[in-house]
């Protein structure tokens, strides 16, 4: 099972498509609303979500959670008690976790990226405490995936397919989603 947390102001496409792409691949994707299980994302779309942070046990069927960005999405993220303690589940168990634009300055703020890889959103690089931030779309470290922004949604959740099935089921949604 994959946590997709959802607060509001956040960015929908950095929801939508890693969501999109890891049903594709089978996997199971509960959107868990952060507050409540109706979220409006940055741009003004409201989304009713899968569950809300109450009822979204935190268990060894929980594979990955994925932090989408936008503002000020990524701040009700990162000020979520339970969205907290899901990120200390996943670092305590080896489980994935996925951040894409301002996201993985939560990750950031909390020290997890020293000396991993990382990208974000351009001017975020300085949030993301000891990372080797570039420029690339995607950088996978660890259990860390994290991404840079909109633009590369598709990617990122390419990236967490891998990660969560495998490079091969990865490649067959690109070629099935022409993703060239």
């Amino acid at each position: 099972m994959i946590y997709v947390f959802l607060a509001d102001g956040f960015e929908e496409t950095e929801a939508i498509a890693p969501i999109d792409l890891l049903r594709r691949a089978g996997k199971k994707v509960v959107t868990v609303g952060v507050g409540d299980n109706m979220i409006t994302s940055s741009h003004g779309v409201t989304m009713v979500t899968d569950t809300i942070q109450q009822e979204a046990p935190l268990t060894d069927e929980l594979e990955m959670i994925v932090l989408p960005g936008g503002m000020p999405g990524t701040l009700n993220l990162e000020k979520s008690p339970y969205v907290q303690k899901a990120i200390d589940f996943c670092t305590a168990n080896g489980k994935y976790i996925g951040a894409i634009c301002a996201a993985p300055s939560i990750l950031g703020h909390r020290g997890l990226l020293k000396g991993r890889k990382a990208v974000c959103y351009e001017g975020f690089e300085t949030q993301l405490e000891g990372a080797e931030t570039g420029s690339e779309p995607v950088a996978a470290d660890g259990i860390f995936i994290t991404s840079r922004g909109a633009g590369t949604a598709v990617e990122f959740g390419l990236a967490l397919v891998e990660k969560a099935v495998s490079k091969a089921e990865s490649d067959r949604i690109r070629a099935s989603i022409m993703c060239f």
